[in-house]
């Protein structure tokens, strides 16, 4: 657990790496299908070979679906749809920065909610780091309604996704609450790909590694440890770990792509490690 918070914004950075590889030879639902299915196989597998404990309950079951659709089919499709429409990558990531504002908004609003104005400055501070990240990335003078639409709804998502995961689902078992909410997952997507795309798909070697990729280390181990972290820590400093993503998606995409970096982004990386420094620090 000590490694776990810097192990998941790599990995969960990582996503962006391969959304960039796998669209252009896949439609977005198509493509979520796909990894969601090949995700609730492996869980399952562990699940019975590890004989995982199951809910004992409709309604445990059903709280843990309820997650899987928010953070997984929703929030994620809903993503690689503005990023298939031609979103740019900064623009997304700036709009899911937002998450953390609005954990802490809704955390701060909640009866037994507490947030330190130390909390709040970090919050602040994270998200000014991460404007000044992304700046050179984004091109506000182009934005398609429709795809800005989509990730903001996915930033509202994945928001209540964790807040609901921390509150009602913190104890279930991490083999079978994963293939249950995979599952729901892959059909949702399922669903979605069958009414709306041609579900066309070039096996392309590049295709096959982000696949691969986006299966075993984004949905097997970035996703896992952060139902981990929630489990162990407040819904706050989990949330403010995705001001960290962007920042090292841009270095990532520095050494794979070839994108420049800036003197003002190094200074917003800084800025937002400090702001989540003072959010996940012990009140």
């Amino acid at each position: 657990m000590r490694i776990a918070p810097a192990l998941f914004v790599l990995l969960w950075s990582s996503a962006f790496v391969g959304a960039k590889f796998g669209l252009p030879y896949a439609e977005p639902l198509t493509f979520m299908c796909l990894r969601f299915t090949f995700v609730g196989l492996i869980f399952l597998a562990l699940s019975l070979l590890f004989k995982a404990a199951w809910p004992t309950s409709w309604t445990e079951a059903g709280h843990i679906a309820f997650v899987g659709l928010l953070v997984q089919a929703l929030y994620l499709s809903s993503t690689f749809l503005a990023l298939d429409r031609g979103a740019s990558v900064g623009l997304v990531a700036l709009v899911l920065g937002l998450q953390p504002v609005l954990t802490v908004l809704i955390v701060s609003a909640l009866p037994s909610g507490r947030v330190t104005r130390l909390q709040w400055l970090g919050v602040i501070l994270g998200f000014g780091g991460l404007v000044l990240v992304l700046w050179h990335k984004l091109d506000l003078g182009e934005i398609d309604g429709i795809a800005f639409a989509m990730v903001s709804v996915g930033v509202c998502f994945i928001t209540v996704g964790t807040l609901y995961q921390r509150r009602f689902c913190s104890g279930m078992d991490m083999l079978s609450g994963n293939t249950i909410q995979a599952a729901v997952a892959a059909l949702v997507t399922g669903i979605g790909a069958w009414l709306l795309e041609d579900r066309v798909v070039d096996w392309d070697p590049r295709f096959i590694g982000a696949l691969a990729w986006m299966v075993i280390v984004v949905s097997l181990g970035a996703h896992s440890l952060l139902l981990l972290m929630l489990r162990q820590s407040q819904a706050t400093k989990v949330a403010s770990l995705f001001y960290l993503t962007p920042p090292t998606a841009a270095v990532l995409a520095f050494f794979m792509f070839d994108e420049r970096l800036t003197l003002l982004a190094f200074a917003g990386m800084a800025i937002t490690a400090l702001g989540v420094a003072l959010v996940v620090r012990e009140n």
